[in-house]
C-alpha cells in the first residue's frame, strides 16, 4: 500500500496546467532542494534518475514509479531513498523525458494495409505512378486485385483515366486511392466487376465522373467509391493482424502512447482485441465505430436499433486499453479537384463533370445530424465528424449546439476533424458549446495535396488554412490528428515543428497560413494535455505529475534547446506505458 502525503496537492498540480497555454517557454525551474512531490511512497518499483523531465511543475531530475503510477518527483535528487532490493533504476544520463504523445486521428489498419499494397510517394508524376503500377501488375496473378495509391491530379499534370490502367492491366481489376483517400481511380475491369456503366445511378453523396460520351472515366468520389470497394475480396484475418501489428509498432516508435482510430468496422475491432488479448497492443486506443448505419436509416426506431448495436460493440470489444466509445461520421468530402468539401462560398472555376453544385457536397442533412448527435450523446458516445469545408464545420457546430441544448453538457467532447476552413463566427462559439477542433498536421505545411486545394478555393482562403491559432486564441480545445495513412507519416515531431513554422520540415520556402503559427509550448500541449483531455484520460495521462500514470517517452534531444527547424529530427529512445517499457530504439 502506498503511504500518500498531502492528498489535496494533486488537484493543485492538475489545475495549474491549462488546456492551452500561450507562452512559448519551458516550465519554470524551481530552486527548492526537496523532492517536489505531491505524494511519496515508502518505496518504488522503478526509479528514473539523472534525467531532464518536462513536468507540470518545472524541470525535474528524477521520478519514482510504483505499480505504474508516478509517486514522487524531485528537481534535485535521484530519489534513492525510495530504492528497495527489488527496485529497478534507470539512469537516463541527462536525456529529456516528455509525457507520452497522442494522435487523435489515425487509420491504423488502413496504414498497415497500405504498406502491403502497390504504393508510390505522394506528389509523384504520372510516369512514376504508372511504372510502379506496371510492376505491381506483373507480380500479380491473373484476375487478382491490384490496390494502392496515392495519386493527385496536380502532380500528374492531368486527370487519371481508366484507359491509362487498361493498357497496364487488361486482366486485373485495379483500384487506387487518391492523396485524400476520398477518390478511387479504377480500370475497366474493376468497373465491370462493380457493375458500373453509363446507366449506373450515382449514389447520394458520391460522384461517378463521366466523359463527354457519358461513359465512366474511372474516377469515383466519396460514397461512389463504395461501389467498387464492396466487391474487393476482404483480407484474411492473418493479413489484417499483421497489418495492424506493423502499424502499432511504427506508431510506438515515434513516442505516441495513445491514439484515436478514426473509423473502424466491427471486423477491425475483432483484430484490435485479438492483438490486445495476445499482448501485442500496449498503446491506449480509442476506437471510433463507423456511423454509416446511423445515417442510412430514417425512423427514430431504426436509429435506436443501430445505436443499440454500437453500444453492444462498445462493451463487447472494450479492453483495459481499448475504448470503442466513439462514433465517426463524414459530413463532407475534401476541397481538392473533386470539389466535394462543403463550402460556404463557391469553389473557383467550373467542375461540370462532378455532378454536384459549386459549393461541394453535404453528406448528412442538418435535421438528421442533430437527431444522431443528440441520441449518440445520450448513449454516452463521443462523436468525431469529418468536416473539411467551412459549411460542413458550421453544420457540425450546429449539431453540437443542438445536442447541448437537448442534453445539457454530458461530458462527451464531440470533435470536428480537419477544419481546413472555418468561419470565425464558428470558431468564436466553440468554447461555449464545448466543441473540439481536431486539426491535421502534415497538411498545414506545403505538400503535394496543397496545389489541388489552392486551385480549388483560391489564394485568399488559403491565408487562414487550418486555423489553429485562431481556435486557441478563442479558448477552444484544439487537438492534433495526423490522418495517417492519408498523410505519408505518423511522426508527431513533424507536426510539432510545422505548427510553429508553417514551412516544410527543416524550414525554407513558403509559409502556408503564416498567421496561424503557434508557439512550441502550445504545439506540445496539443499533443499532451489537450489530447489526453479529448481522449477522456486527462486524469491519468498527458502530463508528468505525481498521481499520473507513467506514460513517458525518452528523447534524444530537448525540443526547447534546439533550433525549431531541427525538431522534426527528434528521435525517441524509449517509451513507457504505465511504467512498462513498450519501445526501445
Amino acid at each position: 500500500m502506498l503511504k500518500l502525503k498531502h492528498a489535496l496537492a494533486m488537484s493543485v498540480v492538475l489545475m495549474s496546467t491549462p488546456a492551452c497555454q500561450a507562452e512559448n517557454a519551458t516550465p519554470a525551474a524551481k530552486t527548492d532542494s526537496a523532492a517536489s512531490a505531491a505524494a511519496i511512497s515508502d518505496s518504488a518499483d522503478l526509479i528514473f534518475t539523472n534525467g531532464h523531465f518536462y513536468t507540470t511543475d518545472g524541470w525535474a531530475k528524477s521520478i519514482a514509479v510504483d505499480d505504474g503510477v508516478i509517486v514522487a518527483i524531485s528537481k534535485t535528487e535521484n530519489l534513492t531513498d525510495l530504492k528497495s532490493s527489488t527496485t529497478k533504476v534507470i539512469d537516463l544520463a541527462g536525456d529529456t523525458v516528455f509525457p507520452g504523445l497522442h494522435d487523435m486521428h489515425i487509420h491504423a489498419m488502413g496504414s498497415g494495409q497500405k504498406a502491403q499494397s502497390c504504393s508510390w510517394p505522394q506528389g509523384s508524376s504520372a510516369e512514376v505512378a504508372l511504372a510502379t503500377i506496371g510492376e505491381c501488375v506483373a507480380k500479380a496473378e491473373k484476375g487478382e486485385w491490384v490496390q494502392g495509391g496515392q495519386w493527385d491530379s496536380a502532380s500528374f499534370g492531368q486527370k487519371p483515366s481508366r484507359q491509362m490502367l487498361d493498357k497496364l492491366a487488361p486482366d486485373n481489376p485495379v483500384a487506387l486511392t487518391d492523396i485524400s483517400y476520398h477518390s478511387l481511380w479504377v480500370n475497366s475491369k474493376a468497373l465491370e466487376l462493380a457493375g458500373i456503366t453509363a446507366e449506373t445511378k450515382t449514389p447520394e453523396g458520391g460522384v461517378i465522373e463521366k466523359d463527354e460520351n457519358g461513359q465512366p472515366t474511372g474516377i469515383l468520389r466519396e460514397t461512389a467509391t463504395g461501389l467498387v470497394r464492396m466487391v474487393i475480396p476482404p483480407p484474411s484475418e492473418e493479413d489484417k493482424a499483421e497489418a495492424l501489428k506493423w502499424a502499432i509498432d511504427l506508431i510506438s516508435s515515434y513516442g505516441i502512447t495513445g491514439f484515436t482510430d478514426a473509423g473502424v468496422s466491427e471486423n477491425e475491432l475483432v483484430t484490435f482485441t485479438t492483438l490486445a488479448d495476445r499482448g501485442d497492443l500496449k498503446l491506449r486506443v480509442r476506437a471510433c465505430q463507423w456511423g454509416r448505419g446511423l445515417v442510412g436509416v430514417d425512423s427514430d426506431e431504426e436509429l435506436d436499433d443501430a445505436l443499440a448495436k454500437m453500444r453492444v460493440n462498445r462493451n463487447k470489444f472494450a479492453r483495459d486499453n481499448i475504448k470503442p466509445d466513439c462514433i465517426k461520421l463524414a459530413l463532407d468530402g475534401v476541397p481538392t479537384d473533386g470539389h466535394t468539401a462543403a463550402m460556404l462560398e463557391p469553389y473557383q472555376g467550373a467542375h461540370n463533370d462532378a455532378g454536384h453544385g459549386d459549393k461541394g457536397i453535404t453528406m448528412i442533412p442538418q435535421e438528421k445530424l442533430n437527431r444522431i448527435l443528440v441520441k449518440a450523446d445520450n448513449s454516452g458516445f463521443t462523436v468525431k465528424m469529418h468536416a473539411a469545408g467551412d459549411a460542413a464545420v458550421r453544420s457540425a457546430m450546429d449539431g453540437i449546439a443542438a445536442t447541448r441544448k437537448a442534453n445539457g453538457f454530458s461530458g462527451n467532447l464531440h470533435d470536428i476533424a480537419h477544419n481546413s476552413f472555418v468561419n470565425m463566427d464558428d470558431i468564436n462559439r466553440a468554447r461555449d458549446i464545448a466543441a473540439t477542433f481536431e486539426m491535421s498536421p502534415y497538411i498545414w505545411f506545403p505538400n503535394p495535396i496543397i496545389p489541388d486545394i489552392e486551385k480549388a478555393v483560391g489564394k485568399e482562403r488559403m491565408k487562414r488554412w487550418t486555423p489553429v491559432k485562431d481556435a486557441i486564441d478563442a479558448g477552444a480545445l484544439v487537438v492534433p490528428g495526423s490522418d495517417w495513412a492519408v498523410v505519408p507519416s505518423v511522426n508527431p515531431w513533424l507536426g510539432i515543428e510545422t505548427l510553429v513554422t508553417r514551412q516544410k520540415p527543416g524550414g525554407g520556402g513558403e509559409m502556408l497560413g503564416a498567421v496561424e503559427r503557434i508557439t512550441l509550448k502550445q504545439a506540445i500541449d496539443l499533443y499532451t494535455v489537450n489530447a489526453a483531455k479529448q481522449m477522456g484520460t486527462r486524469d491519468k495521462t498527458g502530463a508528468i505529475a505525481v498521481g499520473m500514470l507513467a506514460d513517458i517517452i525518452v528523447l534524444d534531444r530537448n525540443p526547447f534547446d534546439i533550433p525549431i527547424y531541427d525538431v522534426h529530427n527528434t528521435q525517441v529512445k524509449m517509451s513507457f506505458i504505465g511504467g512498462e517499457k513498450i519501445y526501445q530504439q
